[in-house]
């Protein structure tokens, strides 16, 4: 081969290697089903991230196995840009001390790249409850260890987990009940079956309108705009809850080892995306508070709450076979 011919392959290559990204549709795997939050702010962002990329950004929904499974598929992808990842607290910083045997390891497998949205729960009650604030709902769990139950939407969920968190720290006792999504731990709540339960606000806000359940608390460490008169689990003046916050979180991630340039490019645009004000309104409608931000706080976040939550679940005893 004529070193000629070599150095036309060479420039070709260099060519197409140069190209900026992206210059192919992306496949945006959302850990979560149609209809779900996490569904809701991608396809919120789906058609600004087309517009500022230049190229279609595809809805992949994969909720199997809570999260993980869709988690570990992008982490073992190509690291070039075009398969993305939209996952939660659940895989992320729940996960490596829920399931002994989790294929993958969050922040060695994944590059995050920004926080989409975070929210925190709120702590209801059957109405029938005898506590109105969290200072008298610890009071009578103290009192009483294992009279009253709290539902959740799984085992080893926020929902879940946030309870168990309060437990930790208060040293008292309810008894979990875990059922498989938010309407039948939503009906358990209300049949008085269980007591308790803490939930995302746009789950329960329905049925306290009806005045069917109450607000004791949100888990927030300052009022969620969205519900200003109800108020936080750290302002019931018990010095235990003092610093209080468990919120659901959620952002983008790319497979570890894809170039910075490209990781920096897909920043810009879901942060760009963010601040649409016809997005910011869609999300606000779905109870969800935008965050954006840099990959380096994207990481913070995994590694800090990963730290914060795992002698929470320990002491549970949760674990997802």
């Amino acid at each position: 081969m004529s070193r000629h011919l070599l150095l036309l392959l060479w420039l070709f290559a260099f060519a197409a290697h140069a190209q900026p990204y992206p210059t192919k549709p992306i496949r945006w795997v959302v850990v979560a089903p149609a209809g779900s939050s996490l569904d809701v702010i991608a396809r919120a962002m789906q058609d600004r991230l087309k517009d500022n990329l230049g190229q279609a950004v595809v809805i992949e929904n994969k909720p199997q196995a809570g999260g993980t499974l869709g988690t570990n598929e992008v982490a073992k992808s190509a690291p070039d840009g075009y398969t993305w990842l939209m996952s939660y607290n659940g895989p992320l910083s729940f996960g490596p001390h829920l399931y002994p045997k989790l294929p993958y390891q969050p922040l060695r497998d994944l590059q995050p790249v920004m926080v989409t949205t975070s929210q925190p729960n709120v702590i209801a009650a059957n109405t029938q409850f005898p506590a109105n604030s969290m200072r008298d709902m610890v009071a009578l769990l103290k009192a009483s260890p294992g009279k009253y139950n709290f539902a959740s939407v799984g085992n080893g969920s926020s929902s879940h987990l946030t309870m168990e968190y309060i437990k930790a720290v208060t040293q008292t006792y309810a008894v979990h009940i875990p059922f498989n999504g938010s309407p039948p731990a939503m009906m358990a709540t209300l049949s008085g079956e269980t007591q308790l339960m803490a939930s995302v606000p746009t789950a329960v806000a329905p049925q306290v309108k009806q005045g069917r359940l109450k607000y004791l608390a949100v888990t927030s460490a300052h009022r969620y705009a969205l519900l200003p008169d109800v108020p936080t689990v750290a302002e019931s003046g018990l010095p235990e809850l003092k610093g209080f916050e468990a919120l659901a979180w959620n952002g983008v991630l790319v497979p570890a080892g894809t170039p910075r340039a490209v990781v920096d490019r897909i920043n810009s645009a879901l942060n760009a995306a963010l601040q649409e004000p016809a997005v910011k309104d869609r999300l606000k409608a779905a109870g969800l508070e935008p965050v954006g931000g840099t990959p380096e706080q994207f990481t913070q976040l995994i590694q800090d709450e990963s730290n914060k939550w795992a002698p929470i679940i320990k002491r549970s005893g949760a674990r997802i076979d």
